[in-house]
């Protein structure tokens, strides 16, 4: 016969089960803790690794992103406020805000020449030619820089986006939203050297005509593409400005 539970049974499990459980929370709160400590004394360690080495972050580029990617394993985000311990000693922060003002300058100055389209490889080659000063000679921005910067400032509305294309970056400086449509046909003239024509988009795309036509012309709308009727070629080129290299715009 099978031995039947009694009161006394089911209480000696419930003080069973209650002492795993303050057991279990105990591990939980000392592992915690240790954690914790580990974290504040590596927080400690950048704090000394930070005002030991602000020049070398300021001014050297793969320095600034392992020193970042340090304080993101613990955290910190220098970038966050220019009112704490890392601006101070790091001057990450300031670095930043500078950059993202530099960006935005130089976003705006070309945007009636590109529509607000910018490959990021020209957008850092002007940055970089904006910032030949004696205060910023010595520190050498990287493609990381400016997405970082991009992404701090994009919170706060202003427009600026970033696409990933093929193995580069589209950065995007008007509000407009661009379709999947306007992303592909960017995406076909980025590996075209910077055109496109009707014809190939039909054939690269599987494209109808008249969508074609559709978002090309909405793109002429909105400044971002140029037309070439004096080709050579049998089709009516495409330019987009944005993608074009400074060799190609003489």
């Amino acid at each position: 016969m099978r031995r039947r539970y009694g009161v006394g049974d089911i209480q000696k499990q419930q003080a069973t089960t209650t002492k795993f459980k303050a057991k279990s929370e105990a591990i939980t709160k000392e592992q915690i803790e240790k954690l914790t400590e580990q974290m504040e004394t590596f927080k400690t360690f950048l704090e000394t690794f930070a005002s030991k080495h602000r020049e070398q972050i300021r001014d050297n580029p793969e320095f600034r992103r392992q020193f970042l990617l340090m304080c993101a394993t613990v955290g910190v985000d220098p970038l966050q406020s220019t009112n704490n311990f890392w601006t101070k000693f790091s001057g990450v922060g300031v670095f930043y805000i500078e950059l993202a003002v530099q960006v935005v300058e130089v976003c705006k100055a070309t945007t009636p020449q590109n529509g607000g389209l910018i490959t990021i490889e020209e957008l850092l080659r002007r940055v970089k030619s904006s910032r030949k000063s004696i205060k910023h000679k010595k520190e050498d921005i990287s493609i990381d820089d400016i997405l970082r910067c991009i992404d701090k400032i994009s919170v706060l509305g202003n427009g600026i986006k970033v696409f990933k294309l093929n193995k580069s970056y589209i950065i995007q400086s008007v509000p407009k939203e661009l379709s999947l449509d306007h992303t592909e046909i960017v995406k076909l003239a980025q590996s075209k050297n910077g055109y496109i024509h009707k014809a190939m988009v039909m054939k690269e795309l599987n494209w109808e005509e008249n969508r074609f036509f559709r978002i090309i012309n909405d793109m002429i709308m909105e400044g971002l593409v140029w037309l070439d009727k004096q080709s050579s070629e049998a089709s009516t080129l495409y330019w987009f400005p944005g993608l074009l290299l400074p060799s190609q715009m003489r």
